[in-house]
């Protein structure tokens, strides 16, 4: 790595036309990616929400599915922003060479790798937002302060999308993410109040659960579902924000080192 490579982002309005070029290819499989995105979740949701509901009558004074369901939207918005920055844009990068093909073109590496963050972030966001109207559907959603929750989830896309795209620049090949998932997205879901209260962990590992950006996404979107206006959104939308900012800086520069020799 050299200095240069860390040098600021210089983005441009290409960046949108590469967007616009992922966005045509997905189009083509639009209907069954989304089923894929939503039919998970959702079965997670209701499986566990009704199966453990009847077991756990009530969660920080709400019915466990309702608690459910706002960590259950931060996850699965978490994994599509992940999925499509590692394994389709490692495609893009490395195997189909996608991203040298367009650098033949007046676009500058930074804004092929600021569109791959931007159209993760606009995917997931709308793979949420299904699971949002679904929640909605089943009445899990306690007033419209819910569509406050939107440009939360399209935030975590962001945020998730960039630590994703550090993955990507560094994988030797798709085994590479399995790491990834084992070593840091499978815990920090469990830790992060998804599917219980936080408080419930020891103190050690809740001190380490509050720093992890999920934590942060799901402080702010399961009070919105429950028609509450979160406490300290401030604070964890700036945070969710600086880790974005952070880890789209260091898988740019990884990925410059990696493609610009």
């Amino acid at each position: 790595m050299t200095p240069n490579h860390f040098a600021p982002p210089r983005l441009s309005l290409r960046l949108f036309a590469v967007w616009r070029r992922n966005f045509l290819v997905w189009r083509k499989l639009a209907l069954p990616s989304i089923v894929g995105n939503l039919a998970d979740p959702v079965i997670y949701m209701l499986g566990l929400g009704y199966g453990l509901g009847m077991l756990v009558p009530e969660v920080e004074g709400v019915s466990y599915i309702a608690f459910l369901a706002g960590g259950t939207l931060c996850y699965s918005t978490m994994n599509a922003a992940t999925f499509e920055v590692l394994y389709s844009g490692f495609s893009r990068m490395h195997v189909q060479k996608t991203w040298e093909a367009i650098m033949n073109a007046p676009i500058a590496l930074d804004d092929i790798v600021a569109a791959e963050l931007v159209w993760a972030a606009s995917k997931s966001c709308l793979a949420g937002t299904a699971i949002l109207a679904v929640i909605a559907i089943f009445g899990f959603t306690a007033s419209p302060l819910a569509l406050a929750a939107i440009p939360v989830i399209f935030l975590t896309g962001l945020c998730f999308a960039a630590l994703g795209l550090i993955m990507t620049a560094l994988a030797p090949s798709y085994d590479f993410f399995m790491y990834y998932f084992t070593l840091f997205i499978t815990p920090m879901t469990l830790m992060s109040g998804v599917f219980f209260p936080q408080n419930q962990l020891p103190d050690s590992v809740r001190t380490i659960a509050d720093l992890l950006p999920l934590s942060h996404a799901v402080s702010i979107v399961r009070p919105l579902l429950l028609g509450q206006m979160p406490q300290q959104a401030g604070l964890h939308l700036a945070v969710l924000a600086m880790v974005t900012v952070l880890a789209f800086w260091l898988a740019l520069a990884l990925t410059r080192r990696r493609l610009l020799k």
